[in-house]
């Protein structure tokens, strides 16, 4: 079998399977971030620190009753989960997480596929999971799945907007579509990327806001407002379509993160060049991480974090030496760069949900139309302005 096919079906396994369990822990991270905030413990009963309550979900989730009430529309009553989180994951084929490395004599991208027009690729595919919110509000036959799955519509047409004209601003300025190249044309430094050598600080702030809206996140998640709307759209949905739902959510929530490190903060680029030591970060981080388990292990509130924290320790100091290994430091590297500033945005997510109140609908809908639309337009402008002149 040819070289190119049988690496790209070990990416596509690998990428898959990273994909998945981070959709499944995100949510475990995401209790732990709300709940400290809380000043609460969060989950920590299953398994150590709770790190097998996402598999408990998830068994608990597929053995769930699935009911599918009588009056539904019921071709697109299933359709509809379905289609929210295959156009939630098609995203991601698109999205390169390093640099072109060398496997086994062959040079292959760290990415599924590039595709010179990946950045209309993921606008296009993510506009489509719209359809499937509403298609489940319509086809529940419900009237309150039916008001947030028009909430939805109106919502996501509304911010993809100030949205795609954040992006045609950077796009603009590296004239370019691949997201790739994109990446290569910011390299050299955090003064090199766009957010600030393109000075696209009010367009990744637009971003961020519209990313927020369009994947009904708090404050604007008002498609599902619970407490006016009985979950909205995915009231009548159980079992794995309730949880279809939740995978495309938190699966936007990476693409989106990805885009905004992709075109404002350099991709996989190290905020200072490697004889700076940018190359030492990732093992100078795990090493500290395991000091701070062993400490705490031994000074243990608990008795269960006497064994386990130990243990976390170890694995720790093992990451830092890996990290400190030649061979490895071409990729891990910048794979690591880019996770870290992909896993910032997706906790600023999340401590922004533990902070905001939620919008009501008629502000969501004012906010985009009479501040985020003007001042995304503004902006675009003065980038072409500046664009042309420098050319």
């Amino acid at each position: 079998m040819d070289a190119f096919i049988v690496i790209s079906l070990i990416k596509i396994v690998v990428v898959f399977a990273v994909l998945m369990t981070t959709l499944a822990y995100l949510q475990w991270v995401e209790r732990k971030v709300i709940a400290h905030i809380q000043i609460r413990p969060g989950p920590y009963r299953v398994g150590p620190h709770g790190l097998l309550q996402p598999l408990a979900d998830v068994i608990k989730l597929i053995t769930k009753e699935d009911l599918v009430p009588p009056y539904v529309n019921k071709p697109l009553y299933l359709a509809a989960p379905f289609m929210a989180i295959t156009m939630a994951l098609l995203s991601i084929s698109v999205i390169p997480f390093g640099p072109v490395i060398q496997v086994a004599g062959y040079q292959t991208a760290m990415q599924l596929t590039d595709l010179n027009i990946g950045v209309l690729f993921v606008l296009a595919v993510s506009s489509m999971g719209v359809y499937g919110i509403a298609l489940a509000g319509w086809s529940s036959n419900n009237k309150y799945a039916l008001l947030g799955g028009l909430r939805s519509s109106a919502q996501m047409i509304s911010y993809e907007l100030p949205l795609s004209l954040t992006i045609a601003a950077p796009l603009l300025i590296s004239n370019t579509l691949s997201l790739r190249t994109l990446v290569d044309r910011q390299t050299g430094g955090i003064w090199h990327w766009n957010v600030i050598h393109g000075g696209q600080i009010v367009s990744f702030l637009i971003f961020l806001i519209a990313a927020f809206a369009e994947t009904n996140r708090v404050p604007f998640d008002l498609p599902e407002a619970e407490n006016e709307l009985v979950a909205g759209f995915h009231t009548e949905y159980s079992s794995m379509k309730f949880a279809s739902f939740f995978m495309a959510e938190y699966a936007n929530m990476i693409t989106v993160s990805c885009m905004a490190v992709l075109l404002f903060l350099g991709g996989w680029d190290a905020p200072w060049p490697a004889q700076y030591g940018s190359s030492l970060v990732p093992a100078a981080i795990f090493a500290f991480a395991g000091v701070v388990a062993l400490y705490h292990g031994m000074h243990a509130a608990r008795r269960r974090d006497a064994k386990t924290l130990p243990v976390f320790g170890i694995v720790f100091f093992i990451i830092a030496a890996v990290f400190l290994l030649p061979m490895m430091q071409s990729w891990l590297v910048p794979l690591f760069w880019f996770c870290a500033k992909t896993g910032s945005i997706l906790f600023l997510y999340m401590w922004i949900r533990g902070t905001l109140p939620r919008f009501r609908y008629d502000q969501l809908m004012g906010f985009t139309w009479k501040f985020l639309f003007p001042v995304a337009v503004l902006n675009l402008l003065v980038t072409g302005f500046v664009v042309a002149l420098v050319s």
